[in-house]
């Protein structure tokens, strides 16, 4: 396979390069935030729903990085923790993979996973890099399982990985929170666990996610960015927009949480 075709253009975002660009255009206009993030949380709806939420994530990163996205997203289709190291394309073209890192982290490469699962938790994303960081590379990584110690197993692969690599990485890490509840349950209960990831516990946020079976379905993949950027020496983890579907299509009874966060 020598790249990685889109599966959700189309669907989850325009197929038609012009408006797909003029829509994440429109997403990002009039956001803009101090600083530079080492990592994010963006959700993976389609774009009328989150696109505006994961716009506000990929903004807490400095416009002129250059260097590689290591993109960690679950897996809804079942398949194992893999890595891809082929280009990805979207309308707006291919996408480089970063090779020499994905050779440093010590995980199965499996592209038929990436392409058949059609990921979007993964693809999602990809089309944000591309607007706004037009000279910057990726390298996707799909978690299967995503309990606490996949976590701790992953993040001291990622760790290991970075101490080696020479050159700078950013992490997205992708998940959406509560799925079809109530706005009212969706807004209380992914506040109750976002509240532990602003204090980059990441013990007590699985805590929480159990303790009221909150259904974010990328939670391991926030697990592994905030673990990997804690022990890298980041400190603070800040929430920059909270929605739902509700405020999209006008159903508060049944919603999707979506949540923008960075650690700095």
């Amino acid at each position: 396979m020598k790249s990685r075709a889109s599966t959700i253009a189309g669907m989850f975002y325009p197929g038609e390069p012009g408006r797909l660009r003029q829509l994440l255009s429109e997403l990002f206009q009039g956001i803009s935030y101090p600083g530079d993030a080492a990592g994010v949380v963006s959700p993976h709806a389609g774009f009328t729903y989150s696109g505006r939420t994961a716009a506000h994530a990929f903004a807490a990163f400095d416009g002129k990085f250059e260097g590689t996205f290591l993109v960690i997203g679950p897996s809804h289709r079942g398949f194992p923790s893999c890595i891809s190291q082929v280009p990805w394309e979207t309308p707006l073209g291919t996408i480089e993979s970063d090779n020499e890192l994905g050779s440093l982290i010590d995980l199965p490469t499996d592209e038929r996973a990436m392409r058949y699962g059609s990921e979007n938790s993964l693809e999602a994303q990809i089309p944000f890099i591309q607007y706004r960081f037009p000279r910057s590379r990726i390298l996707p990584l799909m978690m299967g399982q995503q309990t606490l110690k996949d976590v701790h197993q992953i993040s001291s692969i990622l760790i290991t990985a970075l101490e080696k690599y020479q050159n700078p990485v950013k992490i997205v890490a992708s998940s959406d929170f509560s799925h079809y509840v109530s706005a009212e349950k969706a807004h209380r209960d992914d506040h109750y666990a976002i509240e532990a990831l602003l204090k980059m516990d990441i013990p007590e946020f699985f805590s929480r996610i159990e303790s009221r079976n909150i259904t974010a379905c990328g939670y391991g993949a926030i697990g592994c960015m905030i673990e990997v950027l804690r022990t890298l020496g980041k400190t603070r983890c800040e929430l920059l927009e909270y929605t739902t579907s509700g405020e999209t299509n006008g159903d508060y009874n049944q919603v999707v949480g979506y949540a923008a966060l960075a650690v700095r």
